[in-house]
């Protein structure tokens, strides 16, 4: 086993953080000297912070803790990315990675008052309560408009994630359950610009489409057993893939 010698000074291990204010350095010199990381804008860089997420999360259901890192470094890589770009702006709506970090630090400080001030809770249940009604009162001292537990779901992810994020959050609120027992048209339903369904009587934008209806519902059981919907139908997914990749084997 190798030791120091006597009187040689031992390395002292980096401080944390070191590594990520190098990433920020090399993120800067790269949209300075080169030519692709100059051109991008946000718009150009959406589609990119979604892919990375979905490898990271594959790595987790994967239980490659080493591709995870990877992978976690290249969502991370977009968030230095956008912040970036954004402290570029001279319109007054810039910010800079340490607005970003400073943000969320604040936020975190703001919705544990059970650990940064002196408020007491008596498990994580309490914990996710105290978040959502700090969150509520945040955003109707902004003055956005009328505060409702839905406020801030993103619309535009995947459909299962989405009606299982709605669904959570209505039950948190005290919603009744019966709620999520949709209203099923009779003739075909509005989906963004095209019509679903057999032509018949007229779209009801009131009303789910019998198969819509169905799949909210399969959501809510998945709900009511601990499940996530999503993940479920991702491993159901994996178990069917596999089950092809077998037939292939078998067929050829």
């Amino acid at each position: 086993m190798l030791t120091p010698e006597a009187g040689q000074d031992r390395v002292a291990p980096r401080p944390v953080g070191t590594a990520f204010l190098e990433l920020v350095a090399v993120m800067d010199t790269l949209r300075i000297r080169c030519p692709w990381d100059a051109r991008q804008t946000h718009e150009s860089l959406a589609p990119y912070l979604l892919e990375e997420t979905y490898e990271a999360l594959e790595a987790l259901e994967q239980h490659d803790l080493a591709q995870l890192r990877d992978e976690l470094g290249d969502v991370l890589l977009q968030v230095v990315f956008h912040a970036r770009v954004a402290a570029e702006r001279t319109d007054g709506t810039g910010f800079t990675i340490d607005d970003v970090a400073e943000g969320i630090a604040a936020k975190l400080v703001r919705r544990h008052p059970h650990v940064f001030a002196d408020v007491t809770v008596s498990g994580a249940d309490e914990v996710k309560s105290n978040w959502d009604a700090i969150k509520a009162q945040e955003r109707a001292a902004a003055g956005d408009g009328p505060v409702s537990a839905l406020d801030g779901v993103p619309m535009g992810q995947p459909a299962l994630s989405l009606a299982a994020q709605l669904q959570r959050r209505a039950a948190r609120a005290g919603a009744p359950a019966e709620l999520a027992d949709l209203p099923v048209a009779a003739g075909p339903v509005a989906v963004g610009p095209v019509a679903v369904g057999p032509v018949a009587a007229g779209p009801d934008p009131a009303a789910a489409s019998q198969i819509g209806a169905e799949l909210f519902a399969v959501v809510a059981k998945a709900r009511a057993a601990g499940l996530d919907p999503e993940l479920e139908l991702r491993h159901a997914s994996r178990v069917f893939r596999d089950r092809v990749h077998v037939w292939e084997r078998q067929d050829g």
